[in-house]
């Protein structure tokens, strides 16, 4: 398979690793120095485009993409404000694209089980929830796009919870209970040097607490995921979640 890489940066480099000990060949990379060359024309050269770049170019790469006629796995999050115009324009040119969050297996299990978990606490209200982020000093975004995914998944399955708010903490704020409103849904947000990305659900009670946790050791993990989704998503059309690749009920 012949890929684009759009974003060539730290995530663009493993991908392109592990792209190639697949088997696959990288036929273009784009970095900011020669955005220039993401030409239709130029990646009609690909079978496929894994997008890892930033909020402010991915939807031209999007675009780019559905005018060259190939799929495209977007790894970039901060633009789903535009997710329904972007689908519409996929079905319109009757293009191919997969999104998401994140797409480690791993954390793909993670946010199924944690959905299923949120059903479960539904039952002891009791319990009070919230989640943990921490990654690397360099992401200035919070939260993660992971943890909002966490987050939904727990609010779709508590009543008790409606709507997520997010803090991040550092050695002059720390967060607080009365912050939040009771229907609120806490994310905590930590940036600490050399973290890729550790994600943890807290479930407190006065009895007892349970505690369901995601670490990523590097990496490696979300790159691989998005070769994978490259793989799956090459005979397709349509608009895709990164979930829709993964069938955990089978």
């Amino acid at each position: 398979m012949k890929i684009a890489l759009l974003g060539y940066g730290k995530m663009g480099k493993i991908i392109e690793k592990i792209a190639t000990d697949r088997n696959h060949q990288i036929v273009l990379k784009i970095d900011k120095d020669n955005v220039h060359e993401a030409t239709p024309e130029n990646l009609k050269q690909a079978d496929v485009a894994i997008e890892f770049s930033t909020p402010g170019t991915v939807l031209a790469n999007i675009d780019r993409c559905f005018e060259a006629g190939i799929p495209i796995i977007v790894g970039t999050t901060g633009w789903y404000e535009q997710l329904d115009e972007v689908k519409q324009k996929c079905i319109d040119t009757n293009g191919t694209l997969l999104y998401g969050s994140n797409y480690s297996v791993g954390v793909n299990v993670f946010f199924h089980v944690n959905r299923i978990l949120a059903k479960i606490m539904n039952k002891y209200p009791y319990y009070d929830v919230q989640v943990e982020e921490i990654h690397h000093t360099q992401k200035l975004d919070s939260p993660s796009g992971t943890a909002i995914t966490i987050a939904e998944g727990i609010i779709d399955g508590l009543e008790a919870k409606q709507n997520w708010k997010n803090v991040l903490v550092d050695d002059s704020a720390a967060p607080t209970d009365d912050l939040l409103q009771n229907n609120e849904l806490l994310i905590e947000s930590l940036r600490i040097e050399n973290v890729p990305g550790t994600h943890t659900v807290m479930y407190d009670s006065e009895v007892d607490s349970i505690e369901f946790k995601h670490t990523a050791h590097n990496r490696n993990g979300f790159a691989l995921g998005a070769v994978l989704a490259a793989e799956w998503v090459s005979d397709k059309k349509g608009f895709y979640q990164v979930t829709d690749m993964f069938n955990f009920n089978a």
